[in-house]
């Protein structure tokens, strides 16, 4: 079957289902764990059993869904794996990717929580506990309990903190963690129209709050809906306007939508990085009357007075230089003050301090690898990957679906001694949700920034990347998280 038949039939398909609609019963039967090995199958990279006899003490700080798949991985492909992971939760490898459904109300929190002892593989030894002393010199990390333990090898997977006690008024003190202890943020966050889904709690009390906003449209009330995007690195770039989007899509659902004004603050001055993909979200924007204003960072909230403050800054040229004939560029910064009735917080994002202060570490915080190899630049027996790990793009799990096969296929090349040729190229895939029922699937790397070229492009890329279409919402919220439980975290998709 050629491209041309088989778009054809994928339209029809696409169109019927946008038409007629899915229950979830059928939905879950088309799209279980059987329908998600299929799908898994165009894209797996299968390791042979023990098909490496390197030996040595690998240690993964971090047993979330790119530490624990990395030591399936690992499990498979070393004939006598020695590796233990250091990890204080119990829900680590949690499906992160779904709380931007739990806060719409499309799934329920219960339904993206796992047990991380459910997914440890057979051999793998789990210290519960926290690293927080990192010495690569003498191959040794120690734990917030007392511990030190020695390695031949280490992966560093540990994941971002969430601070927002960088945000003014809110009275935070401290980072918390998307699937960890979340009472530094209890008393203000999931209150008063005050919400974010990045940590677990807060994706359900989102969807509490956003309820109370829309029954207020939906009263008569004129009411002011602002989403935020900060000045740092985030995970999942496009939830901080997922989150818009299906307020959206609930307040028309309710009949409310003219009683509401939803406006995006991002830090930055565009959608998308990629053009085509920031072209298409712009008219989505649009159609949808869905306000934006770039350049703004959030600086300060007041709960009481339910005003969000951001900092609007811009360049402005100055005095020009005869010699370099350009013009000097100073930057400018304005206090905003915006009023909001419900406020979806993105906060800024970091590497926890004890890592990002360690050797290991860097200056700007995140992990130093090389970015196609994920080899620590200092140290050879150091890898990293995932959100923590300092590369151009790639704080999303798809991107963590690409390099933690490298880091695997890397690390036993240095055991065996030998080059690396693994590498990671960049991939990024980002199911951009539009509404209940479509979203834009946008993926890319960083060798070719048009949408969905390259090798790593989706297996139906000859499909225009910049529609919605139902089929994707169909892969988003029904195969992704089996492909997860059943694929990356058995270290095979």
């Amino acid at each position: 079957m050629d491209n041309k038949t088989l778009k054809e039939g994928i339209e029809i398909i696409d169109s019927h289902f946008k038409n007629e609609g899915l229950s979830r019963r059928d939905a879950m039967k088309m799209f279980g764990t059987g329908g998600a090995a299929m799908l898994m199958a165009s894209s797996t990279t299968e390791v042979q059993a023990g098909s490496s006899d390197a030996k040595g003490k690998i240690l993964i700080i971090g047993g979330g869904l790119a530490g624990m798949s990395t030591a399936a991985r690992f499990t498979n492909s070393l004939s006598n794996p020695d590796i233990t992971i250091i990890e204080p939760g119990d829900i680590a490898t949690s499906y992160q990717p779904g709380q931007t459904l739990v806060g719409a109300g499309i799934w329920d929190k219960s339904e993206v929580v796992y047990n991380t002892n459910d997914f440890v593989p057979d051999g793998v030894t789990i210290i519960k506990d926290k690293a927080v002393e990192f010495d690569p010199d003498n191959n040794t990390v120690k734990t917030a309990g007392g511990k030190t333990v020695k390695y031949d090898f280490m992966v560093i997977a540990a994941g971002v903190v969430l601070d927002y006690s960088k945000i003014q008024g809110l009275g935070v003190e401290k980072s918390i963690t998307s699937l960890g202890d979340h009472t530094a943020v209890d008393h203000v966050l999931g209150k008063n129209g005050i919400t974010s889904i990045y940590y677990q709690q807060g994706s359900a009390d989102t969807w509490t709050e956003m309820q109370k906003f829309i029954a207020e449209a939906k009263s008569g009330k004129k009411v002011k809906g602002v989403f935020t995007h900060p000045n740092t690195p985030i995970k999942c770039g496009g939830a901080p306007k997922k989150i818009m989007y299906l307020t959206d899509a609930r307040l028309r659902e309710a009949g409310a939508r003219d009683n509401a004004e939803l406006t995006f603050y991002p830090n930055g001055g565009k959608m998308f990085g990629i053009k085509d993909y920031h072209e298409a979200i712009v008219k989505q924007f649009e159609a949808r009357d869905m306000k934006w204003n770039y350049k703004h960072n959030l600086t300060a909230v007041d709960p009481v007075k339910k005003i969000a403050t951001f900092d609007k800054h811009w360049e402005e040229k100055g005095e020009f230089d005869k010699d370099l004939e350009e013009y000097e560029m100073i930057k400018k910064h304005e206090n905003v003050e915006v009023p909001y009735d419900f406020l979806h917080i993105t906060p800024p994002m970091a590497a926890a301090p004890e890592i990002a202060n360690s050797p290991v570490g860097s200056s700007k915080g995140w992990v130093p690898v090389n970015k196609e190899t994920l080899q620590h630049v200092k140290f050879p027996n150091v890898f990293a990957l995932g959100d923590i790990a300092a590369v151009p793009m790639g704080k999303t799990g798809g991107s963590g679906r690409k390099q933690y096969k490298v880091v695997v296929e890397n690390l036993i090349s240095v055991m065996e001694g030998k080059e690396l040729t693994a590498k990671y190229d960049g991939y990024t895939v980002c199911p951009l949700i539009t509404s209940i029922g479509t979203v834009m699937l946008a993926e890319f790397n960083w060798a070719s920034k048009k949408p969905g070229s390259g090798k790593n492009a989706a297996m139906l890329s000859f499909l225009d990347p910049t529609e919605e279409r139902w089929i994707w919402w169909l892969l988003k919220v029904y195969a992704l998280k089996p492909m997860t439980q059943y694929g990356m975290l058995a270290g095979r998709a």
